[in-house]
């Protein structure tokens, strides 16, 4: 009896991006909570370990182990590499979606100007809020560039900086939510790429609604494959996780920080990481969150090695 569903949800971890995205985005929307998957097969293994029988845990030791192979090292991520890099030639950066409605927003960068960070990335940024960010942010990170709703303060000089269009063709208002700039660090130059890319939506009537945001990810992806440095860091609130395809653009090009779940989004009970720092050429050693400011999301963070 519990052969069946053992290897139902062992096929659809092993087998995710098989299930097809023509009736409702289907396979982006199993790919979006793919780790929680892990919850079923301890209930099997408990109903198998209840049952005392060995063939029914024999049956439920497969999507075990498919889960294990997949997310272990999430759970335990192991130690860095040895040798750790020279203070100088690490990065420790930051992005968070401060959330647009956030209602303590100059606690919020407070606590983001005390994390530590050389670079500190922002979406949801608005009018109203910008002064309070810019006023605990700056002393600490002169260098600044803000793009629409989108920003990135640092320590280090930025240069070449400019707006990035990842606009989707449908949305006719002024909407610019995407940066590029020239990290000039002592370990040397890095571009740092900052995003929000379109919100998802589950609606009865087309289900999982991703094209925005598959559209802005290409956009996005083709920007980064046409980066001359060879130092890249994107640092956005994506709207996805790395498991779903939609960000198959990015994930194909840039290497995720994931040394652990740290899930980003909701921040009262996370779910899934969809807040994302990916590198290229400069690994991350490290990962996390902090703990919630006030918005909806939780900063994300990451140490990157710039040797």
């Amino acid at each position: 009896m519990l052969g069946s569903p053992a290897v139902l949800v062992a096929a659809l971890l092993a087998f995710h991006s098989a299930v097809p995205n023509a009736v409702g985005n289907l396979g982006s929307l199993l790919e979006t909570f793919l780790p929680w998957l892990g919850v079923p097969v301890v209930a099997l293994l408990g109903v198998a370990s209840l049952r005392r029988s060995r063939a029914a845990v024999a049956a439920t030791a497969l999507p075990a182990v498919v889960w294990a192979v997949m997310f272990g090292t999430s759970v335990f991520p192991g130690s860095p590499p040895p040798g750790p890099p020279e203070p100088s030639s690490v990065l420790t950066v930051l992005q968070h979606n401060v959330a647009d409605d956030n209602a303590t927003p100059a606690t919020t960068a407070n606590t983001l100007a005390g994390a530590g960070a050389d670079l500190i990335a922002l979406e949801e940024l608005t009018p109203a809020t910008l002064p309070a960010y810019e006023a605990a942010l700056t002393p600490r990170h002169p260098h600044r560039f803000i793009a629409g709703t989108v920003g990135l303060w640092s320590r280090y000089p930025l240069t070449d900086t400019r707006p990035l269009d990842i606009k989707p063709k449908a949305i006719t208002a002024e909407w610019n939510r995407g940066l590029r700039a020239t990290v000039r660090t002592p370990a040397g130059d890095i571009a740092a790429y900052v995003a929000h890319l379109p919100s998802v939506r589950i609606r009865p009537q087309d289900g999982f609604g991703t094209a925005w945001r598959d559209e802005s990810a290409t956009a996005l992806g083709t920007a980064v494959a046409g980066e001359q440095l060879a130092r890249i860091v994107l640092l956005g609130d994506l709207n996805g996780t790395v498991h779903d395809r939609g960000l198959a653009p990015l994930t194909s090009r840039l290497t995720p920080a994931l040394r652990g779940f740290a899930f980003t989004w909701p921040a009262a009970f996370p779910l899934a990481r969809i807040d994302h720092i990916m590198t290229r050429g400069a690994p991350a050693t490290s990962t996390w969150t902090l703990p919630s400011t006030g918005s909806d999301h939780l900063p994300t963070a990451a140490r990157l090695d710039l040797r």
